[in-house]
């Protein structure tokens, strides 16, 4: 009995995080759930029940299967771009040399300011017109015509993807490089007594020891990309066309812009899910991953 009042004492610690989580967290997802199957517009206190309607226009919707088809392009394309650029930038950082210091404070930066900063900024390197900068440089150097960077379907895709991992891969390399640091040197000196090279170091040593760094970044980067909102919108404005919309954005323009609060819960919900299931999914293979190479 005294044991489980000290717990009791413990647990009413809680309360106040269980209650804030619930009021920002449970209850909108609460209300989303409920709007998602009536024809609320965000205005009128009338609205009726129209069953799984709004569920079936997502499907039907040009807008919405372009959004959920380039959202998840964006998403694994940018982890996987991340994760192959820095963990070799990680184990450069972990050297010794004088500008160390001063070299992963430069990779950082570009994680600190606001995504929207970057992107405008990015916006006028890659205007697809002749006086944007990045045209400029070809122009001058190659003599290579104005590429059209946003305003083509392929290249816009790309650029955001680009833009995108170079404003997060120095962030990733910080942790990476954190969980380098923590790898016993003695396991390298034996494996180089026992005859190992460097890329079977890295290969059999430094990789299955950043297993548990991986998960968490991949997890990160998964989430992070399928909520991405500014760096596309800032770019592209969701163009050419449908060709750059995100998730976020489309919810956001259906919801607010043309007041079709029913649907935009609806599309929430069906987000909902998909971070959901790849969250748990990725998550779950990571670890089995960590289990197999302990």
């Amino acid at each position: 009995m005294i044991r489980f009042v000290r717990q009791l004492q413990f647990q009413l610690f809680l309360l106040p995080i269980l209650a804030i989580y619930s009021l920002f967290t449970i209850y909108p997802l609460v209300k989303a759930f409920f709007l998602s199957f009536t024809n609320f517009n965000g205005y009128s206190k009338i609205y009726d029940f129209v069953g799984m309607k709004n569920y079936v226009r997502i499907f039907a919707d040009d807008a919405i299967l372009s959004a959920i088809s380039y959202t998840l392009f964006f998403t694994f394309a940018k982890a996987l771009l991340v994760t192959v650029l820095a963990i070799p930038l990680a184990m450069i950082l972990d050297q010794k040399f004088l500008t160390r210091n001063l070299h992963r404070a430069v990779f950082f930066f570009p994680s600190i300011p606001s995504g929207l900063l970057l992107a405008y900024i990015w916006g006028f390197i890659l205007a697809p017109i002749g006086s944007g900068v990045l045209n400029t440089l070809l122009r001058e150097l190659f003599n290579i015509g104005p590429q059209p960077w946003l305003a083509d379907p392929l290249l816009a895709k790309l650029s955001t993807i680009v833009v995108a991992t170079w404003a997060v891969t120095g962030w990733h390399a910080v942790l990476y490089l954190a969980f380098l640091q923590s790898i016993p040197k003695d396991y390298y000196e034996a494996a180089s007594i026992d005859g190992a090279n460097r890329f079977q170091q890295i290969r059999f040593i430094t990789l299955p020891l950043l297993a548990p760094a991986m998960t968490i970044s991949v997890m990160l980067l998964l989430t992070g990309g399928l909520k991405v909102f500014e760096i596309p919108f800032a770019l592209t404005k969701g163009g050419p066309g449908f060709e750059t919309y995100s998730i976020t954005q489309v919810i956001v323009l259906r919801g607010i812009s043309e007041a079709q609060y029913g649907l935009a819960s609806a599309m929430s919900i069906i987000f909902f899910l998909i971070v959901l299931a790849i969250a748990v999914f990725q998550v779950t293979v990571m670890q089995r991953r960590e289990q197999g190479m302990q």
